[in-house]
């Protein structure tokens, strides 16, 4: 039988994020900036003959059959019709709830490790279709690459982004996605831009539409946030509850990394442009 995988799970940013409307099924219409990061989760995955997904250890927070590695590992099974199953080893790193896409990430990875330990060869696009249907997030994880998104998230376009270093901040809590989508005071009408116009970077168009709602929702947030952009600019990521400043040199942003870890949990990553799951599978 084929031996192990050991796979990262990198976090992403959303270097910005406009809400441009909401479709008639609930979803919003977004515009926005994916980016990966070097650090995030590690799976590791060894095969099984019996069938069975063995997913450890527990998170608290998601049972066995909720959490997002576990569905994708069916799903793969289901639609692949293969009879092999896997022991999946979760070295989680990053916070439930903070914007960084670690669930869809490591669903992400769970697909792209799978198709190759249990050697289907399927493409990135069917392989994304199946993340699609995990979340909206799943399929850039897939895919690999920065992208300009569209849609709910799924209208991928790769892009070329500044690749600088990142201070991320997690203020101690857990934000739930649909809590900040459901909110009445989001705003949900912002003019949508081009491609061209968001890739040149800087305001007004480099903001997240959800931050205000956040802030004002979330008092942790509001305060890490007007702490660390009195340093570097500044900004949430996806619907929080992480933050992240952008610096120009590592040694800037493991100063500000120290002060900020004497108050909040944070680290330095920097910014990629080629996940470094697809470095590591040679995608």
């Amino acid at each position: 039988m084929t031996a192990g995988l050991t796979l990262p799970a990198p976090a992403k940013l959303n270097r910005m994020l406009h809400i441009v409307g909401r479709r008639h099924d609930g979803y919003h219409e977004l515009q926005t900036l994916f980016q990966f990061l070097d650090h995030g989760d590690t799976l590791t995955l060894t095969p099984r003959r019996d069938g069975e997904i063995h997913l450890s250890p527990a998170l608290e927070a998601v049972t066995h059959e909720d959490n997002l590695v576990v569905r994708a590992a069916r799903l793969l099974q289901q639609t692949s019709h293969v009879s092999s199953g896997a022991d999946i080893h979760l070295e989680k790193r990053l916070p439930l709830g903070g914007g960084l896409g670690g669930g869809s990430s490591n669903a992400a990875t769970t697909l792209l490790g799978l198709n190759q330990l249990w050697q289907l060869s399927l493409s990135l696009e069917r392989l994304a279709a199946l993340g699609a249907q995990l979340g909206a997030d799943v399929p850039v994880f897939i895919h690999g690459r920065a992208a300009w998104a569209e849609g709910i998230g799924e209208r991928l376009t790769p892009v070329t982004l500044d690749t600088p270093w990142f201070v991320v901040v997690h203020p101690g809590i857990s934000i739930a996605t649909p809590r900040v989508f459901n909110d009445p005071q989001l705003t949900r009408d912002s003019r949508p831009i081009t491609m061209a116009r968001a890739l040149q970077g800087g305001a007004p168009e480099w903001r997240n539409d959800c931050e205000p709602t956040v802030k004002l929702r979330y008092p942790q947030v509001a305060q890490a946030l007007d702490w660390l952009s009195q340093y570097a600019p500044s900004m949430l990521t996806g619907t929080g509850a992480c933050l992240f400043a952008r610096l120009d040199s590592e040694q800037a942003a493991q100063a500000l990394a120290a002060a900020a870890n004497q108050r909040w949990h944070a680290f330095v990553a920097r910014g990629l442009n080629i996940s470094p799951l697809h470095d590591a599978l040679g995608c």
